[in-house]
């Protein structure tokens, strides 16, 4: 009768029993393109940082930072300049206010109903139909938002007095009409990630759909939810064209959405296309106006990232 440690040993050196395998080279590959691919958008990132910094530091050498954060109007390609950025900050949460106005219910709601209500058949129909207005170009929406939607406000308008031709309203109406496919394909994919064994309880002690949908897969779903929320909310303040052809190129620091306004994006691509001889104030502006842009996004992705994970659930 053989001793266990000699079964061991025979095992140990049989062919026959399963031994670590020993890695493959297109695994190794694959590992490779993945880590290649993740590093990209780091160096991105950091690429932005380090073209924002130096032209961004010498233009507050010139200007104060407060005057900057704190000022009211905004000129500087005129004489004498001022270089309060406050018009233009106010035009873009003014606009991406009025977007989310639009896009955060109804994209929720075709969320809801693609995932809880909808069939396999009709759910395969419409989310794509649904992204695809995802892949319109952001100059078609300015374009339709300046001659369809802005000229329609004007004629419903009671009393007469409606938007200008240039106006806020309309521009954040067509823009959150564009992300709204972000929002309701990225809370559909959350909330069809629930698992059916809590929809299944909840059905059992009488909940109808609605109750359902609401109470139980909704706050499950929340982490997603909430980061397709910033998602849209990141699309809404880096959209240029849109702002720029529907919105205006004046900047207003006004609470009226039927006024003309300039955002930051669009005072950027402003900016940029213009005659403004390189190393001027005025042209170091494009990248003191781009780096508070990218403080506000990524204050926004870092509030974001922590509210997910706070209220992240996590299923077996």
């Amino acid at each position: 009768m053989s001793s266990p440690a000699a079964g061991r040993r025979a095992a140990s050196g049989s062919p026959g029993f399963l031994k670590r395998s020993q890695p493959r080279n297109g695994e190794k590959a694959i590992k490779v393109l993945l880590v290649a691919a993740s590093l990209v958008s780091v160096l991105t990132t950091v690429g932005i940082v380090i073209a924002l910094i130096p032209p961004a530091a010498e233009f507050f050498s010139r200007v104060n930072f407060g005057d900057f954060i704190t000022g009211t109007e905004w000129s500087p390609l005129f004489k004498p300049p001022h270089f309060g950025v406050l018009p233009l900050v106010g035009g873009t949460l003014m606009v991406t206010l009025i977007a989310l106005l639009v896009a955060v219910p109804l994209g929720l709601g075709a969320a809801v109903y693609l995932s809880e209500y909808a069939n396999r058949r009709v759910r395969a129909f419409f989310k794509p139909v649904l992204e695809v207005l995802a892949g319109i170009p952001t100059v078609v929406y300015g374009f339709f938002a300046l001659k369809a939607i802005t000229p329609l406000l004007q004629d419903i308008w009671p009393g007469g007095n409606g938007p200008q031709v240039f106006n806020a309203l309309a521009a954040g109406f067509v823009m959150g009409v564009m992300i709204i496919p972000t929002i309701a394909s990225l809370a559909e994919d959350s909330m069809s990630a629930v698992p059916h064994a809590l929809r299944d309880g909840a059905f059992a002690l009488g909940s109808s759909r609605m109750q359902v949908s609401t109470r139980v897969v909704f706050p499950a779903a929340l982490s997603g939810i909430v980061a397709a929320i910033v998602l849209g909310i990141s699309r809404a303040l880096g959209e240029t064209m849109i702002v720029a052809i529907a919105a205006g190129g004046r900047p207003n620091l006004s609470f009226d959405p039927l006024e003309g306004m300039q955002t930051m994006t669009a005072f950027i691509a402003a900016a940029g296309i213009g005659d403004l001889p390189t190393g001027s104030t005025g042209y170091q502006t494009i990248f003191a106006v781009g780096a508070l842009l990218f403080a506000m996004t990524l204050v926004m992705n870092l509030v974001s990232i922590r509210l997910v994970r706070k209220y992240r659930e996590v299923y077996e």
